[in-house]
């Protein structure tokens, strides 16, 4: 699915925020036009993709959100909105007029829920005010980038305001070049410790757990995989592969972390998938020099199955600026 950035701005400050390095690139007032959204349409559709996914920065910041979401979904295209959930009343008022009648497979909503003391008064009830409205249509998402996170009140909020049964789970990485608060490989399992020691609230709520990409599978003993497949059943993966992201100026890049690795113009494409081959090519490269972030990774047998990828790649590329150049040169672009 590819993911479109509709503005820059944003209205937090997360310590984890792997959007940092490409923020402070980038021009905070970048909007993307109507022209270019309708570019991009046109290329989805001749694409055969049927859904899309809005981020930003907030992308109801943007001043024809509604408008844009409306028009994609006119072209039969399903709309995942990413957002904070940090909504100006007035936003929230449009959006609530403009989407009463839209069906909900067409248009749902991630929304990336930090600690409530993390959000200041305003925020909170921002957010409130949010899944007051959309709670039905959204999955909430959490980041964990420490590790004595605390999950109590994402089961508060899907009961209260009848959130989606599920919670998407990131890991927070590296963004090579750049400082942010990010899970060592050393803590990857004691966060899995940390994240399974919930699963009687899982087991109790109906949660279904949906892990991004990242999670290393030999950091998962087997007794946590019984676990995980018992709440979740079949649907987890271990992957680390391009999401791809197109931004107001249209440049795209694989994913935030690596956003400064080989980004290029989305008009070098003709193809959604023409984007997802080149990183998926420029990844290979990466995992033929080191495996993954594990030095077991290059003989493991569930990697060379396709069941794992191996860990994130941004711990990667963060090893390789420490080292002298000896590996094929495009791996450090």
């Amino acid at each position: 699915m590819a993911n479109i950035l509709l503005t820059q701005r944003c209205v937090r400050s997360c310590p984890y925020c792997f959007a940092k390095e490409h923020m402070s690139r980038s021009l905070s007032d970048d909007m993307l036009s109507w022209e270019d959204l309708i570019y991009l349409a046109d290329l989805l559709e001749i694409s055969g993709e049927k859904n899309v996914s809005l981020l930003g920065g907030e992308p109801t910041l943007h001043p024809d959100f509604v408008n844009f979401s409306l028009y994609l979904l006119e072209r039969k295209i399903s709309v995942t909105v990413f957002t904070s959930g940090v909504v100006a009343e007035s936003t929230l008022r449009e959006m609530s007029s403009a989407f009463q009648g839209v069906l909900p497979d067409g248009l749902h909503f991630i929304c990336n829920l930090n600690d409530p003391d993390l959000s200041s008064p305003e925020e909170y009830e921002q957010i409130r005010s949010f899944l007051g409205e959309f709670g039905q249509r959204t999955v909430p998402s959490f980041n964990i980038y420490h590790l004595d996170f605390n999950l109590e009140f994402l089961f508060q909020y899907m009961n209260q305001y009848g959130l989606k049964r599920a919670i998407r789970f990131g890991l927070a990485h590296p963004i090579p070049g750049d400082k942010n608060q990010f899970v060592s490989i050393q803590d990857i399992k004691r966060v899995i410790e940390r994240l399974l020691s919930y699963t009687p609230f899982f087991q109790r709520y109906r949660i279904t757990l949906i892990l991004d990409c990242g999670f290393p599978m030999c950091a998962f003993s087997d007794e946590q995989l019984g676990m995980l497949y018992r709440i979740t059943g079949d649907n987890f993966r271990f992957g680390c592969g391009p999401a791809f992201d197109i931004g107001p100026d249209m440049m795209v890049w694989s994913c935030f972390p690596l956003s400064s690795y080989h980004k290029k113009s989305v008009y070098e494409f003709n193809s959604i998938q023409e984007i997802v081959n080149f990183y998926q090519e420029r990844l290979r490269n990466i995992r033929v020099e080191v495996g993954g972030i594990y030095e077991a990774c290059d003989n493991c047998q569930y990697r060379e199955e396709g069941k794992c990828a191996g860990g994130c790649v941004a711990h990667l590329l963060s090893a390789f600026r420490n080292e002298e150049r000896v590996r094929i040169e495009e791996i450090y672009l």
